[in-house]
């Protein structure tokens, strides 16, 4: 099962609480459905959810290169130039991002966002349609901004195949899978599958000495310990 979610501004991309923040929980009403990726708390738009492990791991990891289509208000009247280099990537604290496709849009015909952005006098805003293959943290907005045009609302609306279009803001449909995003589930799988049961053992960490005489060291990372999930209603 695959859920498309119009992901509202201000919400976060989890089931569990985080202070009085919106979560998933006010917007999706099924129970055991987990976001394939993330989408930040000020960012809107298209968030995909399923209760399948194996299509939750392709779609988020950057290995099978989903494309994922943004459409950006920035502030200024952006420039050819500006496009350009988005385009062929920018150098940031973390390394040069990859080549990007991008284009100069008319304002989307796109539901009104609550609060609205912020506008200043005599400073015009303009869209571009921006679409990466990686996901470095906070990303757009750091292209963006890089190339002088501060991001002032960011939209996803597409990853891969799957568009936003047509869904009501803080709405969801129930989707199949591609027949290729379902191909390369099954090749997944049947990989996973052929892997030796040695590999999946454990191993000290780097840096970490085995206990002798066959002890198990029975300390926990926090990485693995167990955390809830809250069913959502409407």
């Amino acid at each position: 099962m695959l859920l498309l979610l119009n992901k509202p501004f201000q919400v976060l991309s989890q089931f569990t609480h985080d202070g009085d923040k919106d979560t998933l929980a006010s917007y999706v009403d099924i129970a055991d459905v987990y976001p394939a990726g993330r989408l930040d708390y000020d960012s809107e738009g298209l968030l995909l959810l399923t209760d399948h492990g194996p299509l939750q791991h392709l779609i988020a990891s950057p290995k099978f290169k989903m494309p994922k289509t943004y459409w950006v208000q920035v502030e200024g009247d952006i420039t050819a130039e500006a496009i350009d280099q988005l385009s062929k990537g920018v150098e940031l604290k973390d390394g040069l991002t990859k080549p990007a496709k991008c284009q100069r849009i008319e304002a989307p015909n796109i539901w009104r966002r609550t609060p609205p952005i912020r506008e200043r006098a005599n400073i015009p805003t303009s869209w571009i349609e921006l679409q990466i293959t990686e996901g470095k943290n906070r990303q757009v907005r750091r292209m963006t901004a890089h190339v002088g045009f501060p991001t002032l609302r960011l939209i996803r609306a597409a990853i891969g195949p799957y568009s936003v279009e047509n869904i009501p803001v803080g709405t969801y449909e129930t989707v199949e899978p591609t027949e290729t995003l379902a191909a390369q589930v099954k090749e997944f799988e049947r990989e996973k599958a052929r892997k030796p049961a040695s590999s999946h053992r454990r191993r000290p960490h780097s840096g970490q000495r085995p206990l002798p005489n066959g002890q198990r060291n029975t300390r926990r990372s926090d990485r693995s310990q167990p955390t809830s999930r809250t069913r959502g209603k409407r």
